[in-house]
């Protein structure tokens, strides 16, 4: 059972920083591809970041210059370094992997909340 585990949303102050990490079950090389979403209330799922087997990154332009995605090969994670936050970063952030079996597979999510 392929399974992705995020964790290290909460709640911080605007110009603050979160840190997110996905854990995949089983290696991380079984992913052509991982990546994290948001979704905010009342809003369509967005792409925030993502990055190839190859370490190949993208990004949303709203997300440039603060967002920084990573994995671990060895820890089979993916983190998501979020600084310089603002309150129209508040959503429910979800990580995402394409299997090498060409299914998508999604964490449960983990809300973050920017506000003073």
């Amino acid at each position: 059972q392929v399974q992705l585990v995020e964790s290290g949303g909460g709640l911080v102050q605007p110009g603050g920083s979160l840190r997110l990490s996905c854990a995949t079950s089983g290696s991380i090389f079984n992913f052509y591809q991982m990546a994290w979403y948001r979704q905010a209330p009342g809003k369509q799922r967005e792409l925030v970041a993502r990055i190839s087997s190859s370490g190949w990154t993208n990004y949303a332009d709203s997300v440039k210059g603060r967002f920084t995605i990573s994995r671990d090969n060895t820890e089979n994670t993916v983190a998501l370094q979020m600084n310089g936050l603002k309150p129209e970063d508040t959503a429910v952030y979800y990580c995402h992997g394409r299997h090498i079996s060409s299914v998508d597979y999604w964490g449960q999510g983990t809300q973050v909340t920017v506000s003073s």
